[in-house]
């Protein structure tokens, strides 16, 4: 009785520390893939566009903000507070756009591809609803592949889309089959993690852009 009490701790170690252990972390130099820069900077920060979106969705992952999904007068939501949509206007912000001007004057003109607003837009919200964002990116931003085996395609920066109810930044960082990780707001402990497949799994990843805004 006692060795198996000794032999079940030691497995209850050893699986522990497993778990706890960082996994090798990759970037795209490792599999021999070319890190695509924006032509364009936007904010003249001497950064280009893909990377200001890449460090401001890692600082949105840093900052941790706390996931409430509410309606704020203005739009915006205070500092520390968002869900995954949150990640995305303040990542776009980080390159100098307001992703709620964009997508509120596109909405204005063009009220009828966005059957989100239901014939009455309302920028309080419209900007940080995801089927309003995948139009507007649909229309506005470089379409690539939903292909997940195409790991060269996928782009730190590049925005993600799965199902119709979740949005997401591509990182840098990559799993050791090249899979890219992705920033994020879900509730989750960890905002930069390698779940891009475990998303399309659950909800299918319906749009995969680049801001390149036309």
């Amino acid at each position: 009785m006692k060795r198996i009490v000794i032999f079940s701790s030691i497995i209850v170690v050893l699986i522990i520390g497993y778990l706890s252990f960082p996994k090798r972390v990759y970037e795209a130099g490792d599999f021999g893939i070319e890190v695509i820069t924006s032509p364009i900077d936007y904010n003249s920060n001497g950064i280009d566009d893909y990377t200001d979106i890449l460090l401001g969705a890692k600082e949105e992952a840093t900052n941790h903000s706390h996931y409430r999904s509410a309606y704020y007068d203005g739009g915006y939501p205070p500092e520390g507070e968002g869900v995954c949509t949150d990640v995305i206007w303040r990542a776009l912000k980080k390159a100098g756009y307001s992703l709620k001007d964009l997508v509120d004057e596109d909405i204005k003109n063009n009220l009828n591809l966005y059957p989100r607003v239901e014939g009455k837009s309302d920028p309080n919200i419209d900007f940080r609803r995801v089927p309003n964002l995948h139009v507007f990116f649909e229309r506005h931003a470089l379409s690539l592949t939903l292909d997940t085996a195409q790991i060269e395609t996928w782009q730190p920066g590049d925005i993600v889309i799965f199902g119709s109810n979740h949005i997401a930044i591509i990182s840098d960082k990559r799993n050791k089959k090249g899979i890219p990780y992705i920033i994020h707001n879900a509730n989750q402990p960890n905002r930069e993690e390698d779940a891009l497949l475990w998303w399309h799994r659950r909800s299918n990843i319906t749009g995969h852009y680049r801001f390149l805004i036309n």
